[in-house]
């Protein structure tokens, strides 16, 4: 049903992410929310390149962008896009960085496409038909002890912000297997959905980074929330057994 949708993705997702891959020699740096929150022209760029390349081929589709992309949908659907999810690991050269695009309906997402081209590794998936990774059908980690469970994480970029986040990862440490922290929202929420983390959480994250995300990870059986207010809501996405415990532990409540 979402085929056309997917393979548009896809494709969009694939040239951003080649066009990406092409690092400048020299880097324009703006700040965004905060000192360290930084945006570059290549952030500014992949947006251009990916709406561009969505309304050439669905004109009447609306968009919704991490760098202002902001289209009111003539056709029911609008495209939820991330074009450099990591911008900070892609300025440093660390690998894991992605682009981002989803698609919603009223319902929410249809179809996510994760394109991460420093590791080899695309995520998709549309609604009802599984998630996949590098075309093969994937599935979360269930069930997964909290004491055996490898869990992601990430960090806000308000630094007042980031105590009590400290706080939760002091505490937890000591009760699980280990802590990643790798700095790349969608990428970690996929990370869950293959089996790659038993769960994932962190605060502060906007809906362009997990609209395709989260439908890649609820499409491999794991489950996803989000809890709290903006602009701190925390996100979590972990197998169904664990994912209590993690609700739990982090005191969230729906």
């Amino acid at each position: 049903m979402y085929e056309e949708l997917l393979d548009l993705a896809r494709k969009v997702g694939s040239d951003a992410a080649a066009f990406l891959m092409e690092r400048p020699l020299a880097f324009e740096i703006e700040e965004k929310s905060t000192a360290i929150d930084i945006v570059t022209q290549m952030d500014k760029e992949a947006e251009k390149f990916i709406v561009e390349s969505l309304l050439t081929a669905r004109p009447d589709d609306g968009m919704i962008g991490e760098e202002g992309a902001a289209i009111e949908s003539k056709s029911g659907i609008t495209w939820v896009i991330d074009p450099l999810d990591g911008t900070v690991n892609y300025f440093y050269g660390l690998p894991g960085w992605n682009v981002s695009i989803a698609a919603k309906d009223k319902d929410g997402s249809v179809v996510g496409v994760v394109s991460a081209p420093t590791i080899n590794s695309t995520w998709w998936a549309s609604r009802g038909e599984g998630a996949f990774y590098n075309g093969k059908k994937i599935k979360v980690n269930n069930p997964v002890e909290f004491d055996r469970a490898l869990i992601g994480t990430g960090f806000q970029y308000d630094v007042s912000h980031r105590i009590r986040q400290i706080e939760n990862v002091s505490r937890m440490l000591p009760l699980v297997r280990d802590i990643r922290r790798n700095g790349a929202a969608a990428v970690d929420i996929c990370h869950v959905a293959m089996g790659a983390l038993d769960g994932y959480y962190e605060d502060g994250l906007k809906e362009w980074d997990w609209a395709a995300a989260s439908l890649i990870a609820t499409e491999s059986g794991a489950r996803f929330g989000r809890y709290g207010n903006a602009p701190y809501m925390t996100t979590m996405a972990a197998g169904p057994s664990l994912y209590g415990e993690l609700e739990s532990f982090l005191n969230l409540h729906a």
